[in-house]
């Protein structure tokens, strides 16, 4: 399986960065190699309770002067549903999605800026403040 590069952010403001190759949203933990661990450390088992969002990354420190657009680029094809989710937290996450149930812990949200680091976000229902089509 890929390893993928995600940082796990939690309600409580606790972040995790590193990769991950076993996140599936109906499984109550996953693993997580810290990013700047040695080669033979353990991966971190961590609880999906509590959590925000696992956001797979391109980098794990961005670009801190970089504001990501709330906008969809009117000449790129939209691809799913256009979502706008509040967090509970106040942060506003902007994108795309294929679908949304009640009963599900989440749902993956695609950043409709392109240039965002994020490239998905599997968003946490239980962090959710306000989720709008628009």
């Amino acid at each position: 399986m890929i390893q993928k590069k995600v940082v796990a952010h939690y309600q409580n403001g606790q972040l995790f960065k590193g990769t991950t190759k076993d996140f599936f949203p109906s499984r109550d933990f996953f693993h997580l190699t810290p990013m700047d661990a040695p080669k033979e450390t353990s991966p971190l088992k961590l609880s999906i309770y509590g959590m925000k969002g696992l956001f797979f990354v391109k980098d794990y420190f961005g670009n801190k002067d970089y504001y990501e657009k709330k906008d969809f680029d009117p000449v790129r094809p939209i691809v799913g549903h256009k979502v706008r989710v509040i967090f509970k937290d106040g942060e506003l996450m902007v994108g795309t999605t294929n679908g949304y149930q009640d009963d599900l812990s989440g749902l993956i949200v695609v950043p409709a800026d392109t240039n965002s680091n994020n490239e998905r976000c599997f968003v946490f229902t239980s962090a959710i403040g306000k989720l709008a089509a628009i």
